[in-house]
């Protein structure tokens, strides 16, 4: 019988990083399928028909996909004094801003990733690549601003939240994934949350090593 909830997908997405993540914080125990999308495509499927990750599969067999739909059922379970993302308010409405320009670099650096491992070089189209490219940076230039004008440790109040989750595992993933501080680019104050994130065991636990950065 199963006991504990089930994540399934690799931890080089950083969309199945924040939320195993925010299961270690959250005191979640669970079961993780290390499980592609490329190889184990209809093995996702018997849980989630889109073969997507993440995708959460809970002990009554109930079954949760998308990052935001299941860290929502997760703050819902862990109660409004520990939940990871503020409940209303000009907090609630920061936090989302900022999680939403991380989402935006992600996706945008996923499709980079995407283009160089499953499309061959003659059929990439370049500009499009570089829109994603100029995106993705506009995004982590936004995020590093925001992360600059921040007193105190955290992005939002005095305690880890779901800004800070997903604004490190999304820089986390573009770094590991595309190099995105070669050529002189830089981002201090994001790497200066992403540094104070990932020395914590609840981020160090689910970090996956990746393949060496693919270029843009």
């Amino acid at each position: 019988m199963v006991t504990e909830s089930i994540l399934i997908g690799m931890f080089d997405s950083p969309f199945v990083r924040r939320v195993a993540v925010s299961m270690n914080l959250l005191w979640v125990p669970f079961e993780h399928r290390n499980w592609s999308i490329g190889k184990d495509f209809e093995l996702i499927r018997q849980f989630n028909p889109l073969g997507r990750v993440p995708t959460l599969v809970q002990p009554d067999g109930e079954t949760l996909f998308e990052s935001a739909a299941i860290l929502d059922y997760l703050d819902e379970r862990a109660g409004q004094e520990r939940a990871l993302l503020p409940r209303a308010g000009e907090p609630r409405r920061e936090a989302l801003r900022i999680i939403a320009a991380a989402i935006g670099a992600a996706e945008k650096g996923v499709i980079q990733v995407y283009e160089s491992v499953f499309r061959p070089p003659e059929k990439r189209y370049r500009p499009w690549l570089e829109r994603c490219h100029t995106q993705m940076h506009a995004a982590l230039a936004e995020l590093d601003r925001v992360c600059q004008l921040r007193s105190s440790e955290w992005l939002i109040g005095n305690s880890i939240s779901q800004a800070d989750i997903t604004a490190t595992c999304a820089y986390t993933f573009l770094s590991d994934a595309l190099g995105i501080n070669r050529g002189g680019v830089a981002y201090p104050g994001l790497s200066a949350i992403a540094e104070r994130c990932e020395s914590m065991t609840e981020f160090r636990s689910v970090r996956a090593e990746w393949f060496p950065p693919t270029d843009p």
